[in-house]
């Protein structure tokens, strides 16, 4: 199985992730923010990771350094997991449609890590999250992971669906991109022999 447990410590957040490749999107999510728990809920059951996070941060400032930390260390739990990624499909994308709203999100399991956030909200919030909020875990998720992502929001109005179609865009995508391809199998998907660089 390709699982990793990582724990990161600062004055602003306490954080232990675990993640489980070749799970089934059973999750266990608490970190202080019911929204961001509901949309990395989504994120684990559509892309079949397994995702345990606590995560204690300084809400009392903020949303801000718990919702980007988390980012990071779900990211670096997925980048150890994925290990030399061997045989991966490394490529993925999904458009997700959620009643009004249609979002997709194309990814490259790279080492080369860059984000193209193409998403506007028209609400400053949603629950207590501030929705500028949303880039900066995708960024931080993006950059730790090794992801080069691209997320769309193609149409849309409510900003829930929105961003919920954001998170489970990825979730797909990213599954589709870190399956085994059987014919690479011993292979690293690329012509330089090496991923990343």
């Amino acid at each position: 199985m390709r699982s990793a447990d990582i724990a990161r410590k600062t004055k602003e957040t306490d954080i232990s992730v675990s993640v489980n490749l070749d799970g089934t999107g059973a999750y266990d999510v608490e970190t202080g923010i019911g929204f961001l728990d509901h949309m990395l809920e989504g994120f684990s059951k559509h892309s079949l990771i397994d995702l345990k996070v606590r995560c204690k941060g300084d809400l009392h400032i903020d949303g801000h350094h718990t919702t980007e930390d988390v980012g990071i260390v779900m990211g670096q739990a997925v980048a150890k997991a994925l290990g030399d990624m061997t045989g991966i499909t490394r490529y993925g994308h999904s458009y997700i449609p959620m009643d009004e709203t249609l979002t997709r999100a194309a990814l490259d399991v790279s080492m080369r890590p860059y984000l193209i956030w193409k998403v506007d909200f028209s609400r400053d919030k949603l629950g207590e999250m501030d929705t500028e909020l949303f880039k900066e875990w995708f960024h931080a998720f993006a950059m730790n992971a090794g992801l080069t992502l691209h997320v769309e929001n193609i149409y849309g109005e409510n900003n829930h669906h929105i961003v919920e179609s954001c998170f489970k865009a990825l979730a797909r995508a990213l599954k589709m991109a870190i399956a085994p391809d059987p014919r690479q199998a011993g292979q690293t998907p690329s012509t330089k022999g090496v991923l990343g660089g």
